[in-house]
């Protein structure tokens, strides 16, 4: 498998129900703020995001956020959401990423990461040899960096069968 490829393509978190978690043999889940349960200009949750991650631990998953963000980015979203956090976690590299399973009590085989980017979310996941969902950014960031790595992941969603249009700026609900 390529380390560039997710486990799953899906549009809002939404769409990754405790089911489609159960098939891939997860148990656990590692979620990213920016582009994937909040816009990444906002400071409030996506509408239906609350509620979503909180069927998510009622079906019996373990979650946790991991972000590259700042504490003081990060932290609010975690109380709203009633959750752990690890700020700036280094994504790509595992850190973060095995900072969360210990912090879960999983292994890295039975956790999942839900997140927009493919450079940060999907490669720290196969390195570890986590599973990975990889959703449509919410919308597009405005930095130069964010804009190259679109760019290349454009080539990359669209071979995989995910057209996404980097040239809109979306600001869609989670459901």
């Amino acid at each position: 498998m390529s380390i560039l490829k997710p486990t799953a393509l899906r549009t809002r978190c939404g769409e990754v129900t405790p089911a489609l978690l159960r098939s891939l043999g997860v148990r656990a889940v590692l979620l990213d703020v920016d582009n994937t349960i909040a816009a990444y200009t906002s400071h409030q949750p996506a509408p239906g995001a609350v509620d979503w991650v909180r069927g998510l631990v009622e079906a019996g998953f373990r979650v946790v956020i991991v972000s590259n963000n700042y504490k003081k980015r990060v932290e609010p979203f975690a109380a709203r959401f009633g959750l752990g956090c690890f700020c700036f976690a280094l994504k790509p590299l595992p850190f973060g990423y095995l900072r969360a399973c210990r912090a879960l009590g999983a292994r890295c085989r039975e956790c999942v990461i839900i997140g927009d980017q493919v450079f940060t979310d999907v490669v720290g996941a196969n390195l570890c040899g986590m599973k990975s969902v990889l959703l449509e950014p919410m919308e597009l960031e405005k930095g130069f960096t964010f804009r190259l790595r679109r760019y290349f992941e454009r080539g990359l969603r669209a071979r995989w069968g995910q057209r996404v249009d980097f040239s809109q700026e979306k600001n869609e609900t989670i459901e």
